[in-house]
């Protein structure tokens, strides 16, 4: 097996990828996997399946809908009561907040 480990500054294990020896590793995939361990360290957002940078994230749960007002003022795309989804915000706004 060839194995990818993604260890945060918190030490802690944030990723693994177990890959058979006959595989070829997916460094795409790793590389979109690190954008968004770092994005969603830094905002209180998930990212979706498929998810590249710069595309819509979700809110994550743990955000009410009154942090969220306040987060995303523009407001937000609800197709289901718990999936609220907005804008990545670009990196010099992340950068400001």
């Amino acid at each position: 097996m060839r194995n990818v480990f993604v260890i945060g500054p918190d030490k802690k294990i944030k990723l693994i990828l177990v890959y058979p020896m006959t595989t070829g590793r997916n460094f795409d995939e790793v590389l979109r996997v690190l954008d968004s361990l770092q994005l969603t360290a830094q905002h209180r957002v998930a990212t979706p399946v498929n998810w590249r940078r710069g595309e819509h994230v979700i809110i994550a749960g743990s955000v009410s809908n009154e942090e969220a007002s306040e987060l995303y003022p523009d407001g937000w795309e609800a197709p289901r009561p718990y999936l609220r989804i907005v804008p990545q915000r670009r990196e010099n706004e992340a950068l400001a907040s």
